[in-house]
């Protein structure tokens, strides 16, 4: 596999993974419910009266009754709100959107490429390195590719989020006992991802390669040693990991989790932990 697929486009996937399961995690986090499908009528008839659904008012609106297997359509619609970008649109319109994004982002949690689940977005051209006197460096020309996905990820409304919390959870629950979690909730599982994200330092100098058979590795150990979910996100460069974990980081306190749960952000410096 070359470094295109293995890297760039993995990474990618990472952050957009994360968004819009955070995003529809706050749809997911609560409330019981049968496996019945769900028109817009029967959505209608679940809000208060005189309150619209997705409306502006800040409160929680009542959990949704939906089979997994039919449930795409409502998902993107409910998700499809939360951001105006076309790309955003774009990149819902995969098929069995909860459990790719449930496998996901518990390949996330544990350091792992989601791209099993997602393999259907990729960003234009290739991985591109410098070599000057003998060294291997990453280009930071080619960190301008991933651009449109941090700025995707910031365009989503936190706000808008809070506001549907609490609409899907049993989905979400479904989908991870199908992973063969029975017992283990899957707000604990996002909160693993999320500190998996966070916890990548942010490189602001140029990262030294070496050539591998099929790839590069980094050659500060310190940098190798980083999960791959770690190590996709870190080569998207510093400033789209900087606003990627800014956003994320709001996300989280949104969720209800604390600074104290979060990592703080970690700058990387040679031949430091």
């Amino acid at each position: 596999m070359d470094e295109n697929k293995k890297v760039i486009r993995t990474a990618i996937l990472i952050i957009f993974i994360l968004v819009v399961a955070l995003a529809a995690y706050y749809f997911f986090i609560a409330g019981k419910g049968k496996t019945d499908e769900v028109t817009e009528p029967a959505l209608q008839a679940q809000k208060p009266a005189g309150e619209e659904v997705g409306s502006k008012e800040g409160k929680d609106l009542a959990a949704l009754s939906i089979d997994l297997n039919k449930s795409d359509e409502v998902v993107r619609s409910l998700i499809a709100e939360l951001s105006s970008a076309p790309t955003f649109a774009q990149w819902l319109k995969t098929k069995e959107l909860v459990r790719k994004f449930v496998a996901a982002v518990d390949n996330i949690a544990n350091g792992q490429s989601p791209r099993p689940q997602m393999d259907f977005f990729a960003p234009s051209g290739k991985f591109k390195t410098i070599s000057k006197n003998g060294q291997t460096t990453i280009d930071p020309s080619g960190y301008d590719r991933y651009n449109v996905v941090a700025d995707v990820f910031d365009s989503v409304s936190t706000a808008g989020c809070a506001r549907t919390y609490g609409r899907f959870k049993p989905l979400f629950q479904q989908a991870y006992r199908e992973l063969g979690y029975p017992k283990e909730d899957f707000h604990q599982t996002l909160l693993r991802a999320i500190v998996e994200i966070l916890k990548t330092p942010v490189v602001d100098e140029p990262v030294a390669l070496e050539q591998k058979i099929l790839s590069h590795a980094m050659m500060d150990p310190n940098l190798e040693e980083l999960s791959v979910a770690q190590k996709h996100l870190l080569r998207m460069g510093p400033e789209n990991v900087q606003l990627i974990q800014a956003k994320l980081r709001e996300m989280a306190l949104a969720l209800g989790f604390t600074e104290s749960q979060l990592p703080k952000q970690r700058t990387y410096a040679p031949g430091k932990r």
